[in-house]
């Protein structure tokens, strides 16, 4: 019986070691690059990836599958000269690795790595399929992501939701956006546009979602999936007497409804917006919500009152769950968030590295009090529109983390984001990002870039190391003061002048 027992014990581990998503990211980077590596995971109260060798085997060593990803990331970079980015996630490593000559250990004491913005999902993953998903899923354990924003597949959850609050198929295609226009519509800012959906998109996605969730959920990363915010269509007072409010427009579209906290159907529908939600995705401990965002009125609303039913809901879904909400202009209202537990919210600043919100006095969006009481994420948002082009404040990232980490509110500061509008651009400076956490000591620009060349190209030369920090010190060091949205757009996107200067109004190009 013991014989069977042990037995039994060696196939499951073996059997674990096989379906392990590490030994499946090895693989798909290069097939065989499995059989290179040693690789172990052990407990610590605190994430971190340890480098070791083994013979002619490398080891890498850490507390979790990301941490684990993040360490096999550091080593192809900065030992095999190997930079796996969104414009390659393959390469051919050498028959033989580098060794590692000396233990290397790094830990972090942030627990999240927060990716993703609602608009990256229309600017740049609106018609992904599953293949460039999975490429996806892989980057970002790669990178130490362990808190991305997984909002394909809502509009199934709202077509059933609006299906039982007696909504028709018609009705409901007049409420659930485009698939190019998805961030617009979960963010409170638009219903409908780009629409009507074919049901083949909505069972497309819907299945797609759940592929993505569960390689999410085998790496061990927490997807944020998007919460109830009192989001409504705007005909339901008519059509179901239901309280709301009018947040108004938003860029000339007509936003959703708001359902008025005091009605007493508040509690019903979020009742049955998540059990729909848990139904199809399972349950998450985090849920994205953002009501008001982006200028939404918020007259006749009280603020309050509006925090705590949207909270009270969530928890009532999942007891351990927590909201994630963005800082961006004058979201979250003070009054929603305040009156709310500590440990029950995490706030995004959206716009660190140019217009912080967490504190500084430096700030156009500055708030004396940060976030009170409540964990927030320390964020670069770097692109706006999806635009293509080279810009980044390189320098300046890096200071104001540091500053963050040495100021008074870093108590509360417990992670990085990446909340880009665009992605498959600029890799640079989120390479950068992502280091962040795991390098305790402030550390120089150029010296960095120089390391980050030989990892680009696996090998350097001076004249590439000039060109590097020529664009490090100009294009790539914008000036501190700077708050334009992200790159130049091309001005040959712009509306036909003699005199075009820019092409957004809005662009605050230098």
């Amino acid at each position: 019986m013991k014989k069977q027992i042990l037995l039994l014990l060696l196939l499951t581990s073996i059997q674990t070691h096989a379906t392990s998503p590490i030994q499946g990211l090895l693989e798909r980077i290069d097939k065989g690059a499995s059989q290179k590596f040693v690789i172990e995971q052990v407990e610590s109260d605190k994430d971190f990836f340890e480098l070791d060798q083994q013979k002619e085997k490398v080891v890498v060593r850490g507390n979790n599958y990301v941490s684990i990803a993040t360490g096999i990331n550091w080593y192809l970079k900065y030992y095999a000269g190997i930079h796996l980015c969104w414009n390659n996630m393959q390469a051919k490593l050498p028959a033989s690795l580098p060794p590692v000559p000396k233990k290397e250990r790094h830990d972090t004491d942030l627990k999240y790595r927060y990716y993703l913005n609602y608009c990256t999902y229309s600017y740049t993953m609106a018609f992904w399929d599953w293949e460039r998903w999975e490429k996806e899923i892989d980057w970002m354990a790669l990178h130490g992501i362990n808190l991305p924003l997984s909002i394909v597949g809502t509009g199934s959850v709202w077509r059933n939701v609006l299906s039982r609050l007696g909504y028709n198929k018609e009705e409901i295609n007049e409420f659930v956006a485009g698939p190019a226009f998805q961030a617009w519509w979960l963010m409170n800012n638009l219903e409908g546009w780009g629409g009507p959906n074919p049901d083949q998109w909505y069972n497309h996605q819907e299945q797609l979602q759940k592929r993505i969730l569960k390689r999410m959920r085998e790496y061990g990363i927490e997807p944020v999936l998007p919460g109830y915010s009192g989001m409504i269509p705007s005909n339901a007072k008519e059509k179901l007497g239901l309280d709301v409010a009018d947040p108004g427009k938003w860029c000339g579209y007509r936003r959703p409804a708001f359902l008025q906290p005091s009605d007493k159907n508040f509690r019903r529908i979020a009742r049955l917006y998540y059990k729909e939600i848990t139904r199809l995705y399972g349950k998450a401990n985090y849920y994205s919500m953002d009501p008001f965002h982006e200028g939404g009125n918020i007259k006749g609303v009280n603020l309050n009152s509006a925090g705590k039913s949207i909270h009270e809901a969530m928890k009532e879904a999942n007891p351990k769950a927590v909201w994630v909400v963005q800082a961006w202009g004058a979201c979250p209202h003070d009054e929603m968030i305040k009156g709310l537990p500590a440990g029950d919210m995490v706030v995004l600043d959206l716009y660190s590295e140019s217009r912080p919100q967490w504190g500084t006095p430096s700030s156009s969006w500055h708030r004396p009090h940060g976030f009170h009481q409540h964990e927030w994420v320390y964020c670069m948002l770097l692109n706006f529109g999806g635009n293509v082009g080279l810009y980044g404040k390189m320098e300046h990232v890096i200071n104001e983390y540091y500053k963050a980490r040495e100021s008074s509110f870093n108590g509360t500061l417990k992670g990085v984001g990446l909340t880009m509008e665009g992605t498959e651009n600029n890799p640079v400076m989120y390479e950068l990002l992502c280091e962040l956490p795991w390098r305790k000591q402030r550390f120089q620009k150029d010296s960095w870039l120089k390391d980050y060349v030989k990892a680009r190209y696996g090998k350097t030369t001076p004249q590439v190391e000039d060109a590097w920090l020529e664009l490090g010190n100009t294009i790539y060091n914008s000036p501190n003061t700077s708050t334009q949205q992200g790159t130049h757009e091309s001005i040959f996107c712009a509306r036909p002048s003699l005199n075009t200067y820019q092409v957004s109004t809005w662009s605050e190009m230098k």
